[in-house]
């Protein structure tokens, strides 16, 4: 994912701290990375949005509930493709 502009973070970056960023586990400075990314970087914008609000659902609905146990394995998969397909576009904008 990327919009194909040089930023100061690159899109391959705000994606691998976005847990963390969302958690609020990133040191200031780096969260203040991360936002002036998101304020410029649209598709990362919308990724932001749909991690943030994914979350918040399993939290809510799920609570205290046991984690299905392919669940990580699944979401591991999902997140390495995305990057994969990041890497490859963002190779391709050079």
């Amino acid at each position: 994912m990327s919009c194909g502009k040089p930023h100061a973070t690159p899109c391959s970056e705000v994606l691998a701290k976005v847990y963390a960023y969302i958690d609020g586990e990133l040191e200031e400075a780096n969260c203040a990375d991360i936002r002036v990314h998101l304020d410029e970087c649209a598709p990362c914008l919308e990724e932001y949005g749909l991690e943030e609000v994914v979350k918040k659902l399993i939290a809510k609905h799920c609570g205290c509930d046991p984690v299905p146990g392919d669940l990580r394995g699944k979401v591991l998969t999902r997140l390495e493709a995305a990057r994969a397909d990041m890497q490859i576009r963002e190779a391709h904008a050079e």
